[in-house]
């Protein structure tokens, strides 16, 4: 099984912070797959710093996704910007805040379901199987 951890960073304005990946044409959430030893939740914080080189303060576990054709399971965080601004690095070429009402036509289906199922209900916990 591999085991993810992602996260909701929001501006001001509400607006959601997603990344364009360097290897390919994608927009995405910062985040990736655990190391050995290694908690959801640290994950979280530290995919964040190697993406977009800033510290973020994890709010909530927001949703817990489990792909069972790909034997994965995806925790999801809500976290804000504690110190930095965000850069770009070697897996992120682009950074940007959207709105949720216009994400980006090229993200992955998966990752934009969860971001809307946030917006719609921001204090309910989300859990699928997908």
């Amino acid at each position: 099984m591999t085991i993810g951890a992602f996260s909701i960073i929001r501006n001001e304005q509400n607006h959601v912070l997603l990344c364009l990946r360097a290897d390919k044409d994608m927009w995405n959430l910062p985040g990736g797959r655990l190391e050995a030893g290694e908690s959801p939740w640290d994950t979280a914080v530290r995919e964040v710093y190697e993406e977009i080189g800033v510290v973020v303060k994890l709010d909530m576990l927001v949703g817990v996704y489990y792909k069972p054709t790909q034997d994965d399971l995806v925790f999801q965080f809500i976290g804000s910007i504690q110190e930095g601004v965000p850069t770009l690095s070697a897996e992120v070429r682009v950074v940007r805040f959207f709105d949720a009402g216009a994400l980006p036509n090229n993200m992955a289906p998966l990752q934009r379901d969860r971001i809307l199922r946030f917006y719609q209900d921001p204090t309910r916990m989300q859990w699928d199987t997908q």
